[in-house]
């Protein structure tokens, strides 16, 4: 029985360095949310922590989604060492100022892919980076939310009981 062979890649070396620079982006921010989920848990935050579990979960599924899409166009996705995570906060806002700017940091990373490809003319790529300028645009949207909460509640008394209550209830309905 003959080997099947890959034929030779349909992403040029930069475009493929920059989505594996994007799969360690999305492992760090997976493993980012866990630390914040279990910050939040210890605290006594759960609706805040089941929060950033699913935030968790999904940077998982987005890393997997340009791991896969690296070995469709023949390429070689490489699995990230994740290293650095903070695992402690000053205060429960921390932990979502952090997330903000986690997700901004995110698009702008897919922001500069995109660039390139569009510098390369590599349209497959880009086309492929639309689902996740969407996405993007969602997560930005929940994180400022989320951060707003603090400041129209506030802190004090029962509120970051409130916030924490109010977190579960953030939807993205601009779709």
């Amino acid at each position: 029985m003959k080997d099947i062979i890959r034929v030779q890649s349909l992403l040029s070396v930069g475009v493929e360095a920059a989505i594996n620079q994007q799969i360690k982006k999305e492992a760090q921010s997976s493993s980012i949310y866990l630390a914040m989920a279990s910050w939040c848990d210890r605290n006594g935050f759960d609706n805040s922590a089941d929060y950033f579990f699913k935030q968790s979960e999904e940077e998982r599924a987005h890393q997997l989604k340009f791991y896969k899409y690296v070995l469709d166009m023949g390429g070689t996705a490489i699995s990230p060492e994740v290293t650095n995570i903070k695992i402690e906060y000053n205060s429960f806002r921390e932990v979502f100022e952090d997330a903000l700017e986690q997700e901004v940091s995110v698009t702008e990373s897919i922001k500069a892919i995109a660039a390139r490809c569009h510098k390369e003319q590599d349209y497959v790529t880009l086309e492929f980076l639309n689902w996740f300028f969407k996405e993007q645009r969602e997560e930005e949207y929940k994180a400022r939310r989320a951060l707003e909460l603090f400041d129209v509640i506030g802190e004090a008394g029962t509120g970051r009981w409130e916030i924490d209550h109010h977190v579960s209830k953030i939807k993205y309905d601009n779709e």
